[in-house]
């Protein structure tokens, strides 16, 4: 059967140019061979027209890749493993080491968003990438960056969810592409800053977009939540990790202000967060010669780091040195591999790749 494409067994075909155009030039197996090729050219024109079009037939193949990867800017570059061997040196068996774009690629982030237990560390990780290691990252980590943060924006407009969280993302992203564009001689950032300036200016339109969001009343007619008895709400309240959604929480309804201000409600989330030596560093009265553990939050708030609780992490197994999302098989030796796996912060992620 005939070989279609490029290979090196098939018969081929040669075309050679004469005063009347181009024709074909058939072999000595095809019967038909020329054997005087003075009556087309010479043999020193015969030789630079085909290498000149051997050369522009390979620039062109490249040039149709380069511009199919081009197209396909939406599409994440997708691993059939769903882990990394991550290696910070070279060994007999391995060469090289991994860096942080090529994790970000390798482990499925566009489907971690989906899950509402990952949704929030994705959202982390992708902060902190913005804030300090968007250069770090290759241009098709990059690209996939911006691929997955238009899936979360996307995400949060239908689901209404999470809205101040993602416009903090956008704004510090933004903050940092203004500071890098600016030194786009320097080498910082990867592609054309033409191109740079559109995501910024897609940001924007995602920024505009979360703020002239309206959210839509459900349709449940049912037991809401301040039909539940106090001791109840209070309970939800005290699942609340951010002080920022009390306070939320508390303009939704009058009864919900007045539960909202609970000192105990307040005085939890502050012991939660920070260590007992913190607080008394920030010790705020009230006007009644008591404590005020709502002030005290937020300016603890703005001089430690709270403490970052997630419903599913990142797993290390310290026995193979693999990367995977917790429930991910791996290919690990050792006989228990669970006790073997540590949970990472987003933050330690982004250390684990500085060398």
């Amino acid at each position: 059967m005939p070989f279609l494409g490029q290979d090196w067994r098939s018969p081929g075909q040669s075309w050679v140019k004469t005063a009347d155009g181009w024709k074909r030039f058939l072999d000595e197996k095809s019967g038909s061979f020329v054997s005087d090729l003075s009556s087309y050219c010479s043999k020193e024109v015969y030789n630079k027209e085909n290498l000149f079009n051997s050369l522009n037939y390979d620039v062109a193949a490249k040039k149709r890749k380069k511009d199919m990867l081009n197209s396909k800017t939406k599409t994440q570059y997708f691993h059939q493993e769903k882990w990394i061997y991550v290696h910070k040196g070279s060994t007999k068996e391995r060469h090289g080491y991994c860096t942080l774009g090529e994790a970000f690629n390798r482990l499925d982030f566009s489907t971690a968003i989906l899950d509402s237990r990952r949704f929030n560390y994705v959202v982390r990780l992708l902060e902190l990438i913005a804030k300090s290691q968007l250069t770090s990252l290759s241009g098709i980590a990059q690209k996939n960056f911006m691929n997955i943060l238009e899936k979360v924006v996307l995400k949060v407009l239908e689901d209404q969810q999470n809205i101040r969280l993602i416009r903090e993302l956008l704004q510090t992203l933004y903050t940092s592409l203004c500071t890098l564009v600016q030194r786009v001689g320097k080498s910082v950032l990867v592609g054309n800053i033409n191109m740079w300036v559109y995501r910024m200016e897609t940001i924007l339109h995602w920024q505009q977009q979360l703020n002239n969001i309206q959210i839509t009343r459900p349709a449940f007619k049912g037991l809401t939540f301040t039909d539940l008895p106090l001791c109840l709400q209070l309970n939800i309240m005290q699942r609340l990790s951010d002080g920022r959604d009390l306070v939320s929480l508390g303009q939704a309804a009058p009864d919900l202000h007045v539960l909202s201000e609970d000192r105990l409600l307040w005085k939890k989330l502050c012991q939660y967060h920070f260590s007992e030596r913190q607080i008394r560093k920030r010790l705020i009265l009230s006007d009644k010669g008591q404590l005020d553990w709502k002030k005290m939050y937020f300016k603890l708030v703005r001089c430690y780091p709270r403490k970052e609780q997630y419903g599913d992490t990142l797993q290390l197994c310290r026995h193979c040195h693999i990367l995977s999302w917790k429930g991910t098989d791996h290919p690990c030796t050792a006989n228990n591999p669970e006790s073997c796996s540590v949970s990472l912060s987003p933050q330690d992620f982004i250390n684990l790749f500085k060398f």
